[in-house]
This record gives structure tokens, sequence and C-alpha cells, in this order.
């Protein structure tokens, strides 16, 4: 049985996911992929990693901090926050609805069978 995943799914979201870890405090390139690997399960590539980041900054999400030594840390900036907590309550309602209207249709959850 094949199992379908979407691709285009909003936990897996890049920015999304770089938000969520600089939630916990500043972090290097380096620190974000071991720490978004650890609570999402998600591996980004390097080029993914840093392409969202220069985007993030962009758009004043987030900034980069002095150099400590060859890394480069950032850091949530206050518009970054409000992001994410907006982007958490919608991710929250999805949630919420997915779950209930399952609930409703008596669907079993997944992995109990098909």
């Amino acid at each position: 049985m094949v199992r379908y995943r979407a691709a285009s799914s909003r936990a897996n979201d890049p920015a999304l996911l770089i938000l969520t870890s600089l939630a916990g405090g500043p972090k290097h390139g380096h620190a974000l992929l071991g720490d978004i690997a650890s609570f999402a399960g998600v591996r980004l590539g390097p080029g993914t990693l840093y392409g969202a980041i220069a985007r993030l900054e962009e758009r004043g999400l987030i900034e980069a901090l002095a150099p400590d030594g060859r890394a480069r840390p950032y850091r949530l900036t206050d518009a970054g926050r409000r992001t994410l907590v907006e982007s958490l309550a919608e991710l929250e309602r999805i949630v919420a609805t997915g779950t209930a209207r399952i609930a409703t249709a008596g669907w079993r959850a997944a992995g109990a069978g098909a």
C-alpha cells in the first residue's frame, strides 16, 4: 500500500520550520538543520535552508546576528514572531477541522488499518 503525503504540506514549509526553530533562540545554519530534523523529522538541504533564510531576511522576519567564528546566527524579529503565531494558529484551525471531520465520518486513525 502506498501512503500519500502532500508535497505542499505546510508542516514541511522551510520558512515555517525555520521560524519555529528560531522561536527557541538564535541559531546558525547547521544548528537550524539539526533542530528542524529533530522536531519535524524533515531534512532540509543547504540550498533550501539558505534560500529560505534569505527570503525571511528580505521580509524582515529574521535577522542575522554578528558572526560567531565562521557561523552566522539568526534570530526572530518581532514581525517574525507575529507571523509564526499567525501561521501556527492557522495550522491549529486546519488540524481541528480535519480531525473533527474524520471523527464525524467515523474514519479510523492513520495506521489503524484500511
